[in-house]
């Protein structure tokens, strides 16, 4: 894939470059605030954007900021973001865009490479790639609303996974249950939740997230 890579700090962007660089990625620009961001987004049109959230001048939102602009002018463009905690906000308003191939991990997560490199896969492919912890604090700060409250305990824990961006067969083998049994809670959740039946994984992810969102 070729990447833009933002992140003010030297030694981590470095350190990032020479790992995407080993794995066969591209680095076509690689910055350090999200003016220069966006600058080279028009300017290389990558296939992925790879931004830290906080990034000069004020060290809080810039690199959410933006990538959200990204998204707006560019939809094509994937973007994983990377952040020390779930701005929640900008970060529900980024994930719940329209369009696919977004991610947000919190940055322990970078600290396991496999799992760094896996969600930057799903969103060079489309997908959408969600930190479980950040999931957590979206459904937590929903569950106030009557619609989720519906939902059955194992319905909170499919839906959990499905906006995460697993795939039915791995909500199953995470849950131990059968492939139709997740089916079966996937679509009870659509109803419960009047959304959509959509046969695109990153369609239904996104749907989800917009409501818990709301």
């Amino acid at each position: 894939m070729r990447i833009v890579l933002a992140e003010d700090s030297t030694l981590l962007r470095e350190g990032l470059i020479r790992l995407l660089a080993e794995e066969g990625h591209e680095v076509v620009a690689a910055v350090g605030d999200g003016t220069a961001l966006v600058e080279a987004a028009a300017a290389k049109q990558p296939d992925v954007c790879v931004v830290d959230v906080r990034m000069p001048p004020t060290h809080t939102d810039e690199g959410l900021r933006a990538a959200l602009e990204i998204r707006e002018r560019w939809p094509e463009i994937g973007v994983l973001v990377l952040s020390q905690y779930v701005e929640k906000r900008y970060a529900t308003q980024l994930i719940t865009s329209d369009a696919g191939a977004v991610g947000y991990l919190l940055k322990d997560r970078v600290a396991q490479v496999g799992e760094f490199l896996d969600a930057l896969d799903r969103v060079g492919a489309g997908n959408a790639a969600f930190d479980p912890e950040v999931v957590r604090q979206l459904l937590a700060r929903t569950t106030h609303t009557d619609p989720l409250s519906r939902l059955t305990s194992r319905e909170v824990d499919v839906l959990r996974q499905m906006a995460e961006g697993c795939t039915n067969d791995k909500i199953a083998s995470s849950l131990h249950i059968s492939r139709s049994a997740v089916e079966k809670h996937v679509n009870s959740i659509f109803d419960k939740l009047d959304l959509p039946r959509s046969t695109s994984l990153n369609r239904r992810v996104l749907a989800v997230l917009r409501y818990l969102g709301t």
